[in-house]
């Protein structure tokens, strides 16, 4: 017998994650940003390895104090949905949590003051965020709400210490973090290694998941001409925070779509996506209409970026989604 030419399990769980290295490069490094961080003085001198060190550790400096603050909004926004939900409060351990925030912030750290690219830094922080993923989410995947809530306040909380020069080099790697929080992107990558190289769901998966930032702007664009006038918790669509976070939650539902073709099955939606969006959806006051908009949009710009075959693939799993989250689901009785 002669030994397989075709890549490993392993190898297909390294290049689900360079993909998504890729992807996220493209898309936040725009011709006009890469002409600004090229060719601007102050931005040179706010890179150079001494001022990143600098910079490092002032956020450290910092940090406990923007996690105690991000913990007060966090508590604000959901404390009155626990007894609601039925979530167990000894799942949530405001103390624990803010260690694990803090591990993952010191890891990235270290990585920005080594001069890591925010493209490595997807791979080289995917296994850590993966694990705290798995520790929030093997009792009940709803708690995994409450910690990406305070791990994205406290990031933004960091922010208000940086120069607006250092913000410009530090939100890159605050989105790489944001998407590893938020998306199941090591469950992806494991499953990935479930499959021979040349399986039809692995192929549909590398074909979706480098265009799924194209895909969420193009949605995210589409979604605010629909609704111009449309103000969530955090401000209107058209405001860059609440931009930057719907971009990441098109992105997110394009990511879980992934996840349930790899593993043939939908209990991701059912277990962990749509509880939490459930859960922090009408908090954050974003209604099921803008959902739904959302996932019609989505779907019609998958169709038209996808290969047939890889949409076909897609296709059962992107219908059950959309009729998770139908009007007829939020109808009170």
């Amino acid at each position: 017998m002669f030994a397989s030419t075709s890549p490993s399990s392993k190898s297909n769980f390294a290049s689900l994650a360079a993909l998504w290295a890729r992807k996220y490069y493209l898309a936040v490094t725009t011709k006009d940003e890469e002409s600004e961080l090229n060719n601007t003085d102050q931005f040179k001198d706010v890179s150079s390895p001494a001022n990143r060190k600098l910079t490092a550790e002032k956020l450290m400096y910092n940090l406990n104090l923007a996690s105690a603050q991000a913990w007060s909004l966090t508590e604000k926004l959901l404390s009155k949905d626990i007894q609601r939900h039925g979530i167990n409060l000894d799942l949530i351990h405001p103390l624990e949590i803010a260690a694990d925030t803090r591990y993952l912030f010191q890891t990235v750290l270290d990585a920005y003051a080594q001069q890591e690219s925010p493209q490595r830094l997807s791979v080289i922080v995917g296994k850590d965020f993966g694990r705290v993923r798995q520790k929030y989410t093997s009792i009940d995947r709803r708690a995994i709400g409450f910690v990406s809530m305070q791990f994205h306040y406290t990031g933004q909380k960091l922010l208000e210490w940086l120069l607006p020069r250092e913000q410009l080099l530090w939100t890159s790697y605050l989105k790489v973090m944001d998407d590893h929080m938020y998306m199941p992107l090591q469950a992806a990558y494991e499953a990935a290694g479930n499959h021979s190289y040349n399986s039809p769901a692995l192929i549909a998966v590398r074909q979706l998941l480098p265009l799924s930032s194209q895909i969420a702007y193009s949605v995210c664009k589409q979604v605010r001409q629909s609704f111009p006038n449309y103000r969530t918790y955090s401000g209107p669509l058209s405001e860059l925070k609440v931009r930057t976070s719907s971009i990441r939650d098109v992105e997110m539902f394009q990511v879980y779509l992934c996840l349930c073709v790899l593993d043939q099955e939908i209990s991701s939606v059912q277990r962990e996506l749509f509880p939490l969006c459930v859960l922090l959806y009408p908090r954050l006051q974003v209604s099921w209409r803008l959902v739904q908009e959302m996932l019609r949009i989505m779907g019609w710009e998958m169709h038209q970026c996808l290969l047939p075959e890889n949409m076909a693939t897609f296709l059962p799993y992107l219908r059950t989604l959309t009729e998770m989250f139908s009007f007829e689901v939020f109808q009170k009785d």
